[in-house]
């Protein structure tokens, strides 16, 4: 399948990229049931990167415009639509806004996880928090911050919810950007091993309660003010 190459600018390169392939659908270039072009294709297509296109894809995906069916394809599911508003919105918020919502979707997250997980995500979040650990233990500030973040959506993952799950990445991503900003060594990380590991102890144990009442000390000791 040929295409005319179409340039994008390098500003918002994912929303810029949603933005053309949504107008595409819209104008019936693609058609509902259609299965979009592979990842290559889209990126010779739109003349970016992978990961630009991964990103426009789920953002067309949360407003309901685009299905992913894993191993099989990218669908097209609406023929008309916007993304939706709170998606960009959470591009601006700010981090004490993020955080918010990251308390409440961890102590529901926390719970689930508690009833749902399985021996399989019990071997994984392990291994996050282990890293999670010596990169704190080294003050690798980068590898720290991706190490504890894969490690609570290593609990998202266990919640049995797709929908919690999906939110809690999206707030996730946001909130590794703001990590980054903010914290240049690892010693409030340190400060709340422990806790994190009475959370993994906790879930391990099928114990909501204290799966609730960990989740809400790790989120109040690194509420940000």
């Amino acid at each position: 399948m040929m295409y005319t190459i179409i340039p994008i600018k390098k500003n918002s390169l994912s929303d810029a990229v949603a933005e053309k392939l949504q107008q595409l659908i819209t104008t019936g270039k693609f058609k509902v049931g259609d299965k979009l072009p592979s990842e290559p294709e889209l990126m010779e297509y739109f003349c970016v990167g992978r990961s630009t296109i991964r990103e426009a894809i789920r953002i067309l995906s949360y407003s309901g415009i685009l299905k992913v069916q894993q191993g099989i394809g990218t669908f097209v599911a609406l023929q008309n639509g916007t993304s939706i508003p709170w998606y960009h919105r959470l591009q601006s918020a700010h981090g004490e806004e993020i955080n918010e919502v990251r308390q409440l979707l961890e102590l529901k997250i926390a719970e689930k996880a508690a009833i749902h997980r399985t021996s399989r995500q019990i071997i994984c979040m392990r291994k996050h928090l282990r890293e999670r650990y010596k990169a704190a233990i080294a003050n690798d500030i980068l590898k720290c911050i991706d190490a504890d973040i894969a490690f609570h959506m290593a609990i998202a993952d266990a919640c049995n919810n797709e929908i919690l799950c999906d939110l809690y990445k999206t707030i996730a991503a946001r909130l590794k950007t703001f990590f980054q900003e903010i914290f240049d060594d690892t010693e409030q990380f340190l400060c709340k091993q422990e806790l994190h590991e009475q959370l993994l102890q906790s879930i391990i144990n099928k114990d909501v309660q204290i799966a609730r009442e960990c989740s809400a000390k790790i989120t109040h000791l690194e509420k940000i003010m």
